[in-house]
C-alpha cells in the first residue's frame, strides 16, 4: 500500500470524525500537555493552532498525538501519531504535523467481538 493511498484513507476518516481533536505533546518534566485544536489538511500535513506551551513542547519534542473521541453511537476513537513543526509566516502560531501512523482504537462502548485496533495509516 502506498503512502498517498493511506493518506487518502486517513483523510476520509478525518471527514468522518470532524475538524476538532485533542493534541497531546510532552513537556519538560515528561508530563503530557493536552489541548483542543481545530485540524485542517495542507498538502500531506495536518495543520493546527498552537499556544506558547504547545509550541515550546514541539520545539523540544516534535513527536505528537492527535485524538478524536469516538462519535456518539460508534465504538472507535481515531488516534494519529505524527511529527510536528512550527509553520513560519503565519499571524497565529501554527503547527504542521506529518502523520506517521493512525489507528481506530476500540472504546469500552465498542463491540467486544470487533477488532481492538484497526490500522488506518501503517507506521513507516
Amino acid at each position: 500500500m502506498s503512502i498517498p493511498v493511506e493518506l487518502a484513507a486517513l483523510a476520509e476518516r478525518l471527514d468522518e470524525y470532524g475538524p476538532v481533536a485533542y493534541l497531546v505533546t510532552v513537556g519538560d518534566e515528561s508530563l503530557p500537555h493536552v489541548v483542543s485544536v481545530r485540524v485542517a489538511w495542507e498538502g500531506d500535513e495536518l495543520v493546527v493552532g498552537a499556544g506558547r506551551r504547545t509550541s515550546a513542547n514541539v520545539e523540544q519534542r516534535p513527536q505528537v498525538t492527535l485524538l478524536w473521541p469516538a462519535p456518539p453511537g460508534t465504538g472507535y476513537a481515531l488516534i494519529v501519531d505524527g511529527t510536528a513543526r512550527a509553520v513560519a509566516g503565519r499571524v497565529e502560531a501554527m503547527l504542521a504535523i506529518g502523520p506517521n501512523a493512525a489507528v481506530l482504537h476500540r472504546t469500552p462502548e465498542g463491540d467486544a467481538s470487533a477488532p481492538s485496533c484497526i490500522t488506518v495509516l501503517a507506521r513507516a
